[in-house]
């Protein structure tokens, strides 16, 4: 199963057209893409179950909202010009760390992991367990085949490393992080390619790894 063209389209003529009464006008179009890209969640859903715990995880468990909340945001058009949906245990609300599938026109679709808007709290366990055990990070991240997909780690950093540690060089970097995820980018053509959800769980399983990482030292989780 893969993307619809017909949803790239959909997308980018929103991107154009971005205002309530255009998008009443094509209401009908965006009934038809959306339920195409429900059945892509359905079946992610079953996907993922091969090697992460899915169990009571329903589409509406998974999938964000088109609409915009433009009440504290300078940007005030109505609709997000992409779709998106989050897979983990116990569904995007959990808090667990997930996999996150964007899909926008323009090659700016991707699949992403990672500690995006972490808490205080979550920081304080990442740091004492880079702290404590900062290798098991970095073979998992700095690993051929994690870097070759993924490559190099995104988000903002600290300029110096906090007070209270006093890591290895290697470490370093990774006790600055005030964000720490990873993404891989698909072109148009990829997406729409009917083996689309087999490249996606074969990125997946690659980024487990990083993602057990952080649900173990968030939340003491054992991986599925």
């Amino acid at each position: 199963m893969s993307i619809s063209p017909g949803l790239l389209t959909f997308l980018s003529d929103l991107k154009s057209n971005n205002s309530r009464e255009w998008f009443a006008a094509n209401k009908v179009v965006y009934e038809l893409e959306k339920g195409k890209f429900d059945c892509l969640i359905d079946s992610l859903i079953v996907s993922y179950s091969a090697f992460e715990n899915m169990v009571g995880v329903e589409r509406k468990h998974c999938s964000y909202r088109i609409y915009r909340d433009v009440r504290f945001s300078k940007n005030k058009d109505p609709y997000k010009t992409w779709f998106s949906a989050s897979f983990s245990e116990g569904g995007r609300r959990s808090g667990f760390m997930d996999y996150y599938l964007h899909i926008e026109p323009g090659g700016k679709s991707f699949l992403g992991g990672g500690m995006y808007n972490p808490s205080p709290e979550q920081m304080g366990k990442y740091r004492q367990e880079v702290d404590y055990n900062g290798a098991a990070l970095r073979r998992i991240v700095e690993s051929p085949h994690f870097s070759s997909t993924f490559g190099t780690a995104e988000g903002e950093m600290l300029q110096k490393v906090p007070k209270g540690f006093d890591p290895s060089p290697e470490d370093a970097s990774y006790l600055r992080r005030k964000q720490l995820f990873y993404w891989k980018h698909y072109s148009d053509e990829q997406v729409i390619q009917p083996d689309f959800i087999s490249l996606l769980m074969a990125d997946s399983k690659v980024m487990k790894p990083f993602l057990d990482f952080l649900n173990t030292t968030f939340f003491d989780k054992e991986p599925f």
